[in-house]
């Protein structure tokens, strides 16, 4: 049964994003763990889609309320009740706790407010607000502010519910593609 977007849930340009990806993790023998909220589990869809993807996705933790951000990746309540749960602290702390439960080498995380409408929205974010943060547990010394430790951006994307999900899925597995590229190119 395909998804909202017709046949799989990952569009082409999402798909070649994550063949990319795939074929860097597996040539640099890394895993990789995912935390997503807004985008409901699609990095991991599009990611699981490509053949040798058991080979280096350590897998994802969907989190889409408060709630589930707290239990699973340890996201404070007062940061959750400070920036909200579509900020810049909120995206690397999902980051921070993705890459301490799981055993991958790498982390991206996910958080926005994909809409329409105003449900779930306490901060007034505008709709297609995401927040994308990604990290590498070699860069993780454990004494840096957790606010420093992941790369963290702001995107604001246009369109349906389902394409602004798409375009932060597909941006997602880019920013983490290029954080790999360019922080491993040294080592």
């Amino acid at each position: 049964m395909g998804g909202p977007m017709g046949g799989s849930q990952a569009d082409g340009s999402l798909m070649s994003a994550a063949e990319y990806l795939i074929r860097l993790l597996v040539k640099r023998s890394m895993y990789l763990a995912a935390a997503e909220s807004c985008t409901g589990g699609l990095v991991a869809d599009a990611l699981t889609s490509v053949s040798g993807a058991s080979s280096c996705f350590w897998g994802s933790f969907v989190c889409y309320t408060p709630q589930a951000k707290k239990q699973m990746l340890g996201v404070g309540e007062d940061t959750l009740n400070r920036y909200g749960a579509v900020s810049k602290e909120t995206a690397g702390l999902m980051a921070l706790g993705a890459l301490e439960k799981s055993g991958a080498d790498a982390v991206v995380s996910v958080t926005g407010f994909a809409g329409p409408g105003t449900a779930g929205n306490s901060t007034n974010t505008p709709v297609g607000t995401v927040w994308i943060a990604s990290v590498l547990r070699s860069e993780r010394t454990g004494n840096e502010n957790p606010a420093d430790a992941a790369v963290v951006k702001k995107f604001h994307f246009n369109g349906s519910r389902n394409e602004v999900r798409a375009q932060a899925a597909r941006e997602a597995i880019i920013q983490i593609t290029e954080l790999l590229e360019n922080r491993l190119c040294l080592m």
